[in-house]
């Protein structure tokens, strides 16, 4: 018998928030496209500090996200976003 592939933790959906779907679209979703949507959103709104590129300017709906309206380093960025993403509760069979 062929063994079951794991999924990969950044191919799993999660829950997206209230705050987070306004932005991205509803979940659940895997992480990938879920920051990738969140980086359509950036570079749509031009909110990437065009001299900085490591920091993010955020609107007022990414500020809802962020927990706070100045700029923000991507990497930061990452951090308090993973909070809006939960894993789904695995169904037991």
């Amino acid at each position: 018998m062929p063994k079951e592939k794991k999924q990969s933790a950044l191919t799993k959906p999660v829950e997206i928030s209230e705050e987070l779907a306004v932005i991205i679209g509803e979940g659940p979703m895997p992480r990938t496209e879920a920051t990738k949507k969140l980086w359509d959103y950036i570079k749509r709104k031009k909110l990437q500090d065009p001299n900085a590129k490591r920091m993010i300017n955020p609107d007022e709906a990414l500020a809802k996200v962020f927990g706070k309206k100045g700029p923000i380093d991507m990497f930061e960025m990452t951090k308090l976003v993973s909070k809006h993403m939960k894993e789904l509760a695995m169904s037991s069979r």
